[in-house]
This record gives structure tokens, C-alpha cells and sequence, in this order.
């Protein structure tokens, strides 16, 4: 039977039928009419919650999002819901599983001639340490087959946690609890002035840019400003950007309080995120710490919120629902009238920008903290020296020295795989994929050749399908890097950090553990290094590949190199021993490369800014990325061209002076990914308010534009990549 309409409130989930189906849908509004006859109106199957699944800011944040990024509703809503709420199971918190340790696991622990497993011996020493725990606290170190294993041979056991307050009803929130468990580090000068500064905003709205170089102890201001911002009652909740972060970052906080963070991300079980979701909503969690998708949950008592590492793009979804969690997560504490603190080493432009317009308040730490010096930082010039399988004369005699001392080493390459091509000597012919402008990457463990923009893979072939001769790997990537060195230091252990050996469940924790017990000598890796992984030992840091952001065509490229070059090096040097960063190139004179390792970044960051201004690119302007892709070429062409001219016509009749401007249509750079043709429209305005107002106006046609069949479009607002 029906559910009344007036027992409806916004932001409940209802279920309704839709076609011969029933859809959980989320109510975002009530009206007294309709524009349907009432015989066309069909009634509601059943409300599901008792009340609204979302607090009232998150619920206004999620539907200024829908319009500012000019999405689906629906599908905005859906993106702040875990899975299974999604589906229409019920919101309320259930009793948790708690794995606890058995007599006969106390004993295989205390026992010192048992050596087996050490993954199994892993998990028995934390839950010796930190008592029962649930699936979700254990999840980011340990897979539930080793879980299940474990139980198997009785070393541990499944209690039940007390049920969370039912749906309705908040957990207490008073001074009372959470305790700080472990007393604080003792805080530097500029330390002491940031949390002083981020402490007096308690209660009101201030955005801090907080600017510290690499292991200036930004977490430590951190921990110190949200202990103010939960000791009378409130919530923090604190955003990462790669989930490989959330693990040491939730051990630094179950040491500091004496309270378990809610995790959310991508890689829990939908039961593990939707307890850490409920978690959150009912105020049981102080803390709740995510990726991107954590700034839509439901926070019953929100006091504060931290973004870790502000720079990083992985905050903007690149799919779907294109949203920027970084610049969400700012309006989310000016509508909250809470602090909001952006830290990052190398921040972007527009924070800069923002801090010199007095938006947010700039809090230097200038200093690492404690004993640690800078990293020398040093270019090598390619041209001029010897190269041995990617590697320099002096960088290989760099890396003998220091890992002869008993240093560490870093390899920094962000380029996965074997090798990016496959080539023929004697024809010219190279190994492309076939359903993609692109180059097959060699992976020669795997014996697969693999297509990184669309997915497709064969197997690995040995001669031409041209002229039959042999085949030859050109170029780098990190398993032929591994390869390498395993030949020029047999002696020193390696460990290797990409995406491919990270997707295992654990893998990234294995790899790290192995990296700071001392295992492994020189750990290889991506991107995934850059992102605030603290390595003690660590005295050099050789960047393999520094020109592959120099000449590339995005506005932004030059940014993102000098960030991720700044980044890894801050790897080395970390504790008491001297750092030395350095920087393979074939063109050591770029401007980028000299000003960056001579003055630092604020100073690239300056000159990159008035290059900004001066070619009016963001943040002195405001950009839209209307994408579109196809089967066929020219009718993709012929729709872009079509709603470009009527762009065009709409800016010329609004009111903004000058109009935005309409460029394109231009192929992307991979113009053909998994067999279609890609293409877009940059739309360029003067200000926000210039460009909603034309997007609001120009879209509506575009969608009343007869499109090709197969064709899809979406649009991108405040794009990152312009390709």
C-alpha cells in the first residue's frame, strides 16, 4: 500500500515505481501542484527512513552541486550514498562483528620459535595492541581472507559490538569524551602560531591555507587543532586523496585519541562503509576520515574540516558526476560556519591566489620539524653523461654511496609497466592498440601487452607483424626499472609501489611495512610516493624522468610537474640524515627545472601566476569542458560545430561583458579511445557568475540539438585537464 505524500520529508529515500520496476529514489522537495495531471501521477510504494538520511547543510550542499556542476540530481545524490542505501537496505546501524584474540593466538604470538606467516603474526600483535576491532578498522591492513584463515586455526574470535543508537537518535556529544590517549609532540614556533591561529576560529568560519614544506609537521598542527575542535562535543572530518594515505594517517589518530575514526572510501565492503557512514551521522564518530566522496557524509555535529594535501587532483572525480571535494569541502564549512584547513607543500595556484585576495588566511611552516635539513637538490644533464638503462653515471654512483652508508633510496618514475612500446628495428613498426590512439605498454611478468587508456590487453608478442624480425622494448617503465637495478645492486632488497602491484588488497601496506623495518633498501615507484608517505631512512631521491611535463600542451602541466617534482624529493631527508634529491633531464636549462631547484616553488608559483594573469587562464578566469565522443568522426565534428555556433549566438545576447568565449571544436589528445572519436568545446568566462549564467542558458540547447545516434556528451565544470 501507498505511503501517504504528507508523511514525506526532504532528503528521505522512498521507493517508486518506475516503468514495470520499483527505484529507490531520494525526495529533494515538496510542491503543493503539479504540472502533470493528477491520473499520471503515480504514489509513492514506501519511505524507507524515519528521518532525513542527510544533515541540512549536506543536504543544501548536494543540490547546490547539482546545479553549479550542472548534473543529474539523482545521480548527485547517489554519489554521497554507500552502495547498499543506495539500494534501498536500511540506514540504521547494525550490531558490528569485533575480531578478538583467543588464548591460542596470545600464545603462537608469545611463542619466539614460531616464524610462519607473517602477515598472520601481523594482525595477532595489533589486536594484542589495540584490542577487539571490526571489519572496517581492519580493513585497510587486512584482507578478510586472512581474517577467515586466522578464525580457521583458533588464534582469534567474532564477538558482537554494542548496537549503534537506532536510526533517530544521536550519540551523546559533550566535552566528556573523546580523551586524548598519547600527549602531543612538542610544537615548533611556527607550529605553535598555526594551531593558535586555527584554534581561535573555533566555532565560526576560516579558511586557512597552510603552507609547510615537506615534513614541517603539518599533521601534528592537524591533530592539535581538531583535539580543540572535538574536545567540546564536535566532529572532524579530514579528506586524503588516495586511499593508500588513510592507513598511517588512522594509526596516527587512534594513537593521539581515545576514539575510533570512521573510515570512508572506495576499497571497504559496502557494510564496512555503510557502518563508518552511520558512524558519522549519529555523532558516534569524532573523527571520520576519506577520500573524496567523504565530503557528502552526513556529520552530526561537524566542528572542523582538514583537506591533506590540497593540491592533489585526484580530489576532482573525472567521471560522472565531476566534482572538485577540495573546493566543495570550503563552501561545506563557510555554510557550516566551521575552520577548514588546506595543507599541502606545493598548494595550487588558485589557493595562492586565494591567500593573496585575503579568501583564506596563509599559515607558514618554513622549517622541517625536529633535526631534518632540506634536500640538496641537484639536475643531472643527460647529454653529458654516460646512461645505462635510464640511469645516469653519477645517479648510479650516488645511489652505491648512500645505500653503503645505510641509507634508503627512492626511484621515482611515473610511468607503470615494462616498457611503453613495443618497436621494430628493422621496419619501424610499433605495437598500438587497436582500439585506441595509443601504444600498447609492455608488462613482461605478466606476459601481457595492455592499452592504459581504454583496458585492452594481449599477449605479449616477440616478432613484427610486419617483417617477422625481433622486437625491442623502448623506453621505461617501473618493472624494467625494478629489472635494473635487481642486476646492478643484487645485494640491496627492492620494493616496488604502482598501481599494478598495489591492487591487491594490503599490497600498499605490505610494501610500506617492508620500507620501514628496513627490509627493503630501495623502494621503485609512481605517483602513489608523492602523496605525504613519511620515509625515515630515506637519504636519496633519484627522479628518473623529469621532461615529461615540459612541452605538454595543458595549461596546468607545468604546475603538476613542479608539484610532483618538489613532493618526491621531500621524501629524502626526513629524520637526521642528509637528503639529496636528483633530477634526471635532457634539458636541465628549462626555466621550470632552474627556478624550481634555485629558488624553491613559491618562486616557480609566482612567475607560473603572472603567466596565468597575463594569458588569462584560471584562476584569473573560468573554464567549462563540453565533451563529446562518437563512432563516427564527422557527424561528432558536425554536432560540436552545430551547438558551438548557437553557443555562441546565446553569449552574444547575455549580459556578460566581454561574452564568453567558445573554442573548438578540437580533438583530444588520445582523439580515438576504446573505438570512438573524442572531441570537445572549451568554454572560457571572465568570472563564476559570467559562466553559470551561460551554461544555465546554453545547455537546454544543446540537449534540444538532434544528436547523431551513439553520441554522448557531458559536460566539465572547473575543469583540470583540458585534453
Amino acid at each position: 500500500m501507498a505511503e501517504r505524500a504528507t508523511s514525506i520529508e526532504p532528503g528521505v529515500r522512498v521507493r517508486v515505481p518506475f516503468g514495470r520496476s520499483m527505484r529507490v529514489g531520494v525526495v529533494v522537495g515538496i510542491a503543493d501542484t503539479s504540472a502533470l495531471a493528477p491520473a499520471k501521477l503515480k504514489a509513492v510504494e514506501r519511505i524507507l527512513d524515519d528521518r532525513p538520511l542527510f544533515d541540512p547543510v549536506t543536504f543544501e550542499l548536494l543540490r547546490w552541486a547539482a546545479e553549479y556542476y550542472r548534473h543529474p540530481i539523482g545521480e548527485v545524490f547517489a554519489a554521497a550514498l554507500p552502495a547498499g542505501l543506495r539500494e534501498g537496505r536500511p540506514a540504521a546501524a547494525t550490531a558490528a562483528q569485533l575480531w578478538a584474540l583467543t588464548e591460542a593466538g596470545a600464545a603462537q604470538l608469545a611463542d619466539p620459535s614460531n616464524r610462519r606467516g607473517p602477515r598472520r603474526r601481523a594482525l595477532l600483535a595489533h589486536l594484542a595492541v589495540h584490542g577487539p576491532r571490526s571489519d572496517a578498522e581492519l580493513a585497510p591492513q587486512f584482507a578478510p581472507s586472512l581474517l577467515r584463515a586466522v578464525r580457521d586455526c583458533g588464534w582469534i574470535r567474532v564477538t558482537e559490538a554494542a548496537t549503534a543508537p537506532p536510526s533517530g537518535q544521536e550519540a551523546p556529544l559533550g566535552p566528556s569524551a573523546p580523551l586524548v590517549r598519547s600527549p602531543p609532540i612538542e610544537l615548533g614556533e611556527a607550529q605553535g602560531r598555526a594551531v593558535a591561529a586555527i584554534q581561535a576560529a573555533e566555532g565560526r568560519y576560516r579558511a586557512f591555507l597552510l603552507y609547510g614544506v615537506t615534513g614541517s609537521g603539518k599533521t601534528e598542527v592537524y591533530l592539535r587543532a581538531i583535539a580543540t575542535a572535538i574536545a567540546g562535543g564536535g566532529q572532524a572530518l579530514v579528506l586524503v586523496p588516495e586511499i593508500s594515505l588513510t592507513p598511517q594517517l588512522v594509526e596516527r589518530f587512534r594513537r593521539r585519541f581515545d576514539t575510533e575514526p570512521a573510515i570512508l572510501h572506495s576499497g571497504l565492503a559496502d557494510r564496512e562503509r555503510r557502518d563508518a557512514w552511520q558512524r558519522a551521522r549519529n555523532g558516534e564518530a569524532r573523527v571520520i576520515i576519506g577520500t573524496r566522496s567523504a565530503v557528502f557524509a552526513s556529520i552530526a555535529n561537524l566542528a572542523m574540516i582538514v583537506v591533506d594535501e590540497e593540491h592533489d587532483p585526484s580530489y576532482k572525480q573525472q567521471e560522472g558526476f565531476r566534482y572538485s571535494a577540495r573546493d566543495l569541502a570550503v563552501l561545506r564549512a563557510q555554510r557550516a560556519r566551521v575552520p577548514i584547513v588546506l595543507g599541502s607543500a606545493t598548494p595550487s595556484l588558485e589557493s595562492l591566489e586565494n591567500a593573496a585576495r585575503g579568501r583564506y588566511d596563509r599559515l607558514d611552516l618554513p622549517e622541517r620539524a625536529g633535526m631534518a635539513r632540506p634536500a640538496r637538490m641537484t639536475v643531472i644533464d643527460l647529454r653529458r653523461h654516460g646512461v645505462e638503462q635510464g640511469f645516469s653515471q653519477p645517479a648510479l654512483a650516488a645511489m652505491q654511496t648512500h645505500l653503503g652508508a645505510g641509507g634508503q633510496v627512492l626511484v621515482f618514475l611515473n610511468r607503470r609497466g615494462y616498457a611503453p612500446s613495443l618497436y621494430c628495428t628493422a621496419c619501424g613498426w610499433v605495437a598500438n592498440c587497436r582500439h585506441c590512439d595509443a601504444r600498447l605498454t609492455l608488462h613482461r611478468r605478466e606476459g601481457a601487452l595492455r592499452c592504459h587508456h581504454c583496458g585492452a590487453q594481449r599477449r605479449t608478442i616477440v616478432a613484427c607483424e610486419s617483417c617477422s624480425q625481433p622486437l625491442r622494448p623502448v623506453g621505461q617503465g617501473t618493472e624494467r626499472v625494478e629489472e635494473t637495478l635487481e642486476r646492478l645492486f643484487p645485494g640491496a632488497t627492492q620494493a616496488r609501489l604502482d598501481r599494478d602491484t598495489a591492487a591487491a588488497r594490503g599490497a600498499v601496506e605490505s610494501v610500506l611495512a617492508r620500507v620501514h623495518s628496513g627490509e627493503a633498501r630501495i623502494l621503485i615507484g609512481t605517483q602513489m610516493l608523492t602523496k605525504g608517505h613519511h620515509f625515515p631512512d630515506v637519504s636519496l631521491v633519484v627522479i628518473l624522468d623529469a621532461d615529461q611535463g615540459l612541452f605538454a600542451t595543458d595549461y596546468r602541466a607545468a604546475e603538476r610537474l613542479a608539484q610532483t617534482i618538489v613532493q618526491v624529493a621531500g621524501r629524502a631527508g626526513r629524520a637526521e640524515r642528509a637528503g639529496e634529491v636528483l633530477i634526471q633531464s635532457n634539458y636541465p636549462e628549462h626555466p621550470l627545472l632552474t627556478l624550481l631547484t634555485a629558488e624553491g616553488y613559491e618562486a616557480f608559483a609566482s612567475r607560473a601566476l603572472a603567466e596565468r594573469r597575463e594569458a588569462h587562464w584560471p584562476p584569473f578566469s573560468r573554464l567549462a569542458l563540453l565533451r563529446a565522443e562518437s563512432r563516427d568522426t564527422a557527424s561528432l565534428d558536425r554536432f560540436l560545430r552545430a551547438i558551438a555556433e548557437r553557443g555562441r549566438a546565446e553569449a552574444a545576447r547575455g549580459p556578460a561583458h566581454p561574452a564568453p568565449r567558445i573554442l573548438g571544436p578540437a580533438s583530444a589528445l588520445v582523439a580515438r579511445r576504446a573505438d570512438r572519436f573524442r572531441a570537445h568545446l572549451l568554454i572560457e568566462a571572465d568570472d563564476r557568475a559570467a559562466l553559470q549564467r551561460f551554461l544555465a542558458a546554453w545547455l537546454p540547447l544543446v540537449e534540444s540539438t538532434k544528436a547523431p545516434s551513439g553520441l554522448r556528451w557531458s559536460i566539465d565544470v572547473d575543469p583540470l585537464e583540458v585534453d
